[in-house]
């Protein structure tokens, strides 16, 4: 019985010690970026030694995506499901844009800095890879139902796409000054402009 109680112990304080590991890094790439994130400012965030977080992530990937999984459990990306519901596309963007922009209010640190920061480090890019399919995914849903065709149906989408993307929220929100429901209306009349 003593023997199962130390290995459930150990095995607990193993869990906390990768939690705070995962959440130094994740507060670091929050506030200075993946590539600006030595193990050793991990480690000393974490409270542990730098070979405890060799251990827990012997390489950039398992550290990498157990960072991207704390996100999304931290902060969930908009579901797109429940746009598919809705008929109007005017409408449908619409909602998914609150929906966004809301979390791109709530991520706009971290995902300026991993934007920034994803060019330099492959590893990042290949772990970002389901994130990128994601937004392929959300234009997709956002893209249906428009009633343009031929060139203008070309330019409704790359509109669409424009309206999803985080630098834009950023200049509308950031830049212009607007909120994301006045941000949001700005988008749907471009889309709504380059459909005619």
């Amino acid at each position: 019985m003593t023997r199962k109680y130390e290995l459930r112990e150990r095995a607990e304080s193993q869990a906390a010690t990768r939690k705070r590991i995962v959440e130094a890094a994740f507060e670091l790439h929050a506030s200075i970026g993946p590539a600006r994130t030595t193990i050793s400012a991990i480690a000393e965030r974490a409270g542990v030694q730098r070979l405890t977080v060799y251990r827990h992530f012997p390489d950039e990937r398992s550290l990498f995506q157990a960072c991207t999984s704390h996100s999304w459990a931290a902060s969930p990306r908009p579901d797109p499901s429940p746009w598919t519901e809705i008929g109007d596309p005017e409408e449908r963007l619409r909602v998914a844009l609150s929906e966004i922009y809301a979390f791109f209010g709530r991520t706009e640190q971290l995902t300026a800095n991993v934007r920034r920061d994803l060019p330099d480090l492959p590893v990042l890019q290949e772990v970002a890879a389901p994130v990128v399919r994601y937004w392929e995914d959300v234009r997709s849903v956002l893209d249906r139902g428009w009633t343009a065709r031929g060139r203008r149906r070309s330019l409704v989408r790359a509109a669409v796409g424009h309206a999803i993307q985080f630098e834009t929220w950023r200049s509308l929100v950031r830049g212009e000054k607007l909120d994301d429901a006045a941000a949001a209306d700005v988008m749907v009349l471009l889309v709504r402009a380059a459909g005619g």
